[in-house]
């Protein structure tokens, strides 16, 4: 006889809403939180006063107690969850009790649905719905005001205002509005799910009943029995999510250039920290409260799994822990998350952060050292992708022998694993091989990158550091570009290399800052390299450290080719490891500029990423040329270095030198001044437009 896993049902939607209201019935985000649009609300509606089938509901009856409550709360357990039909359930009840929902973003708003009597049409209310007596602007006053006939009374009286309305058309408005409060009364289909099914077949049965191929995953499972159990846990957990997206005025917050994390991903560190396992399924059984050897259910074991989790949890969500973790980040070289090519990296950097702090007491200051060390080597070797469940718990497992408590054992596992991992072989071979590809966001292309923010490198043919173009808070129009030393023109057409993966070779690329993108163009490096020295103006020491540091072979403007590539290749892997080398000496202390502030290196004159340098640089204007005040005849000079003179005295900016030409004012220099140029007088601002048109257009 084949096993009942379910049985059908018939419930009103006001039995649905009220069910809900008292807890019977639990709106888990299984789903994650409200995702439809307010259209789709409107068809709902609009389907079922129309007679409209709108779908069947399935349900999970929960194992707790009748009378259970949740962790820490006077709320009680609700006895079914919602599987399948969440998003019309809350669709129904937000509008029916006028609740806000939540969105995506983890923000509140109200779903407003208008109705039209006279032509039966719903409608998302907007503000010309709002002032038309036709519509009702929003339907929730039909079953939040406790008199149906004084609110159909009400828009009556509002719409007689403005138009004549004979006696049939007043019933036929009366009939179609009671019509509406009457959707209380539709009848759903509901099949609810023994609570013998395991989560594998409810996930199996989901997929196979689901139209819009959603998928349900451990970590669905796990958040869903916190919404049943520890609702307070699951919402500091989206309210940590929501904080971490944007920055807060005057207050701590989450926030971060790194990761926005979802609440899937803290509650892998939350699992790990409480049960040291990344595999979610074994850690859903036990928060069942099932004995992974007998599989016997026990609500004692259930409320001593979630005090783990609860007691993790603090942990995780403590600001203190979240803010000097992300200082590892920084001191490993990354910048922000266009270098991130894997948040399990960072997600479980932050795990092991949190080991060694909260089980084994390691001092921040070593501990910093040791994760930012962690972390680069983690993110640098890929190795928390593919199966990296399994190489987390791995990783959790070295960590058994050693005590709690226990700092220098701790660090010297974590060390230990380090050294392993990261060979001589590893940096002479590996990391070569991996550098040989295109990919523009390659985790060993961004370990090169970090090496050069470790290094405190300029960008190539620059003094102006990497770390401050690769600022996160800037968003500039043109700044730091990944310059082809072997140019794609003379690759092709000199040297016949024609296939876009080899001359998009990690190996062919350096930082250099946008206007040097251009001098360079599409010249040979035997001819763009010894003019760009000397246009720069480096000495023989600034030579040798950026050759060094954007590990640049020597003779390597005649080298052949494929070379080059090979021995780049090497050198960057070079340049990686001896700044990894860096982050173990404790006198290495980065020094990065707050995020949103250009440092020293970024004059306040650059206007749209363009000064009188630049110009020069795009032959826009040239050294020596004279600009001219049309309305007061006032003259200076441009010179060789992109600055103004005037009477005598040398002006960094337009602005600077406007300014004292009239007396002391506050001008825009770039609006004040004329240059001369060979046939005409011309307006700086119309110059440096020109150099932002050439640049968008590059």
């Amino acid at each position: 006889m084949a096993v009942v896993l379910y049985r059908n049902a018939t419930y009103s939607v006001s039995f649905l809403v009220q069910a809900i209201d008292h807890g019977d019935i639990a709106l888990p985000d299984i789903q994650r939180p409200f995702v439809w649009q307010a259209t789709k609300v409107r068809s709902l509606f609009d389907s079922m006063y129309k007679g409209f089938p709108v779908g069947f509901l399935l349900f999970w009856e929960t194992d707790a107690d009748p009378a259970a409550r949740q962790i820490g709360s006077a709320q009680k357990v609700p006895r079914y969850l919602i599987v399948d039909g969440q998003q019309r359930l809350t669709s129904l009840y937000a509008v029916m009790k006028g609740k806000e929902v939540l969105r995506e973003d983890y923000t509140k708003t109200r779903i407003r649905i208008a109705f039209r009597p006279s032509d039966e049409t719903f409608a998302v209310t907007d503000a010309a719905i709002e002032k038309d007596p036709e519509f009702i602007p929003d339907i929730s006053v039909m079953w939040t005001t406790p008199n149906i006939r004084q609110t159909v009374r009400e828009f009556l009286h509002r719409l007689e205002s403005r138009r004549e309305i004979d006696v049939e058309e007043r019933d036929r408005i009366e009939d179609r509005l009671h019509r509406v409060h009457e959707l209380s009364n539709y009848v759903f289909n509901v099949t609810e799910l023994a609570r013998s099914v395991d989560e594998e077949r409810v996930a199996e049965i989901f997929v196979r009943i689901n139209s819009e191929g959603v998928t349900l995953n451990q970590a669905d499972f796990i958040l869903t029995l916190m919404s049943v159990f520890w609702e307070k846990g699951r919402r500091e957990l989206e309210d940590f999510s929501r904080l971490s997206k944007k920055p807060e005025l005057d207050t701590a917050s989450p926030f971060n250039w790194y990761i926005q994390p979802q609440p899937p991903q803290l509650l892998r560190v939350t699992v790990a920290l409480a049960f040291r396992r990344a595999v979610l399924k074994n850690v859903y059984t036990l928060l069942r409260g099932r004995d992974l050897a007998s599989g016997s259910l026990s609500p004692q074991g259930r409320q001593a799994q979630f005090a783990r989790l609860e007691e993790a949890q603090k942990h995780v969500l403590n600001l203190t822990h979240w803010q000097e973790f992300l200082l590892c980040l920084e001191r490993a070289g990354f910048r922000g998350s266009k270098m991130i090519t894997s948040d399990n990296a960072i997600l479980y950097s932050y795990a092991m952060w949190l080991f060694g702090r909260v089980h084994y007491q390691v001092p921040v200051r070593r501990l910093r050292e040791l994760i930012a060390r962690w972390f680069f080597m983690t993110h640098m070797t890929s190795r928390y992708s593919g199966s990296f469940e399994t190489q987390a718990e791995r990783d959790f497992a070295l960590l058994d022998a050693v005590a709690s408590g226990d700092a220098e054992g701790f660090c010297a596992v974590v060390d230990k694993t380090i050294n392993d991992t990261l060979t001589n072989d590893f940096w002479t071979i590996r990391l070569p091989n991996d550098l040989a590809t295109s990919a523009s966001k390659s985790p060993a292309l961004m370990a090169y990158i970090a090496a050069l923010n470790i290094h405190d490198a300029p960008a190539l043919l620059s003094r102006i550091g990497v770390r401050t173009r690769l600022d996160p808070a800037i968003t500039a129009k043109k700044g730091l570009e990944r310059h082809h030393l072997f140019p794609r023109k003379h690759l092709r057409q000199n040297l016949k290399v024609t296939e876009t993966g080899k001359i998009n070779q990690i190996a062919n690329m350096a930082l250099v800052e946008w206007h040097t993108n251009i001098a360079i163009s599409d010249k040979a490096p035997s001819v763009y390299w010894p003019e760009e020295v000397a246009e720069v103006g480096l000495s023989a020491t600034e030579l040798a450290r950026q050759s060094y540091l954007h590990a640049l072979p020597e003779g390597w403007i005649e080298m052949d080719y494929p070379e080059f590539l090979a021995a780049r290749r090497g050198l960057m892997a070079q340049v990686a490891r001896d700044a990894f080398a860096l982050l173990a000496d404790h006198a290495y202390q980065p020094e990065y500029p707050a995020p949103g502030d250009p440092g020293p290196a970024l004059k306040r004159t650059e206007v749209f990423g363009a000064t009188l340098a630049h110009l020069i640089d795009e032959g826009l204007l040239s050294g020596g040329a004279r600009l001219v005040h049309l309305g007061t005849e006032t003259t200076a000079i441009v010179t060789s270095e992109g600055k103004i003179e005037l009477d005598g005295e040398i002006f960094d900016s337009p602005s600077g030198a406007a300014g004292v030409a009239t007396g002391g004012g506050k001008v825009n220099g770039w609006e004040f001044w004329h240059a001369e140029t060979e046939d005409s007088l011309t307006l700086l601002a119309d110059l440096r437009e020109e150099l932002v048109r050439r640049m968008t257009s590059d």
